[in-house]
């Protein structure tokens, strides 16, 4: 019998402190990425991924959020009116994706804290989290491929990225050795522990831990024993090397490129590489590349 996943929790209750000012009046997670904000590209790779329930945790100052996937009939009303159809089409189709529910986490006290606020609505059900700040581009949704291998293993699977050393200690990094499996090679991995923010010389591998994540229900259990770090913060890594003592969680080397959106140089990467590729603008913002690049 297949294991289902029906179910994807995004964090969003931080505040954003690295694109200050930009965000003293506007959620990270609404800052927008061409013409979508980071939240809904990690929502329509969960929805590609078949996983039809959302779960948003947020704070004070996010309605937005809510706001943005909600039924606006007011300005449907006016597009109609405006003729304007292709936008039409494009801002119902927003909020007719998903079922989406919201929780608030009332205090900022760690992934980990934040994940377990959604413990009433993932129930004793496996469930993915993904953090809208890394942003993945993909022939195949990373998820997608993580939930492929969540359904032969029947265990967790937490996104994996090789990093160059030099850059290693700005991550959390994975002890880990390959695991058999069916698909590509030197992707699958079986962990052993997990090191925040090693030094390059210490890292017990090159393997990066990135903001997706299928949990067992189980991982509810360690969250609740495992003790809180500086500032009173809950980590969901900490809980999830306490797990694997007694649960197998592996790592899975993803196809894409990954970029950290929740940081000015990587959203800027995001940007670029997103227009490029954009079926509408791509070609334009190519040829203004290029006049640019040659009056440099």
């Amino acid at each position: 019998m297949p294991f289902t996943l029906r179910k994807a929790v995004f964090p969003c209750a931080g505040l954003g402190t690295r694109f200050l000012p930009a965000t003293k009046a506007q959620p990270k997670e609404m800052l927008t990425l061409v013409d979508k904000p980071l939240i809904q590209y990690g929502v329509e790779e969960a929805l590609a991924a078949g996983i039809p329930d959302i779960l948003v945790i947020t704070s004070r100052g996010k309605s937005s959020i809510e706001d943005h996937f909600d039924f606006s009939p007011e300005l449907e009303s006016a597009l109609q009116q405006k003729g304007k159809t292709k936008l039409l089409e494009e801002v119902k189709a927003v909020s007719d994706l998903i079922s989406i529910g919201f929780v608030r986490q009332k205090r900022a006290l760690g992934l980990g804290h934040a994940v377990r606020c959604a413990r009433d609505m993932v129930g004793d059900e496996p469930f993915a989290v993904l953090l809208p700040d890394d942003i993945i581009r993909s022939e195949t949704p990373a998820l997608l491929q993580m939930k492929g291998v969540f359904q032969q293993l029947g265990a967790s699977v937490i996104a994996l990225m090789r990093v160059p050393r030099e850059e290693i200690s700005a991550y959390g990094v994975v002890e880990a050795t390959p695991h058999p499996f069916p698909g590509p090679p030197n992707r699958l991995f079986r962990l052993h522990g997990m090191v925040e923010k090693p030094s390059a010389q210490d890292a017990p591998s090159d393997l990066a831990i990135i903001g997706r994540y299928i949990l067992m229900p189980e991982i509810f259990r360690f969250l609740d024993a495992t003790e809180t770090g500086a500032g009173g913060e809950l980590q969901l890594t900490d809980a999830i090397r306490n797990m694997l003592a007694e649960f197998p969680v592996f790592g899975y080397v993803f196809e894409g490129t990954r970029y950290d959106a929740g940081d000015k140089f990587g959203y800027l990467q995001a940007t670029l590489d997103f227009a490029l590729h954009h079926p509408e603008l791509g070609t334009r913002f190519a040829a203004h590349l290029r006049t640019k690049q040659a009056t440099l």
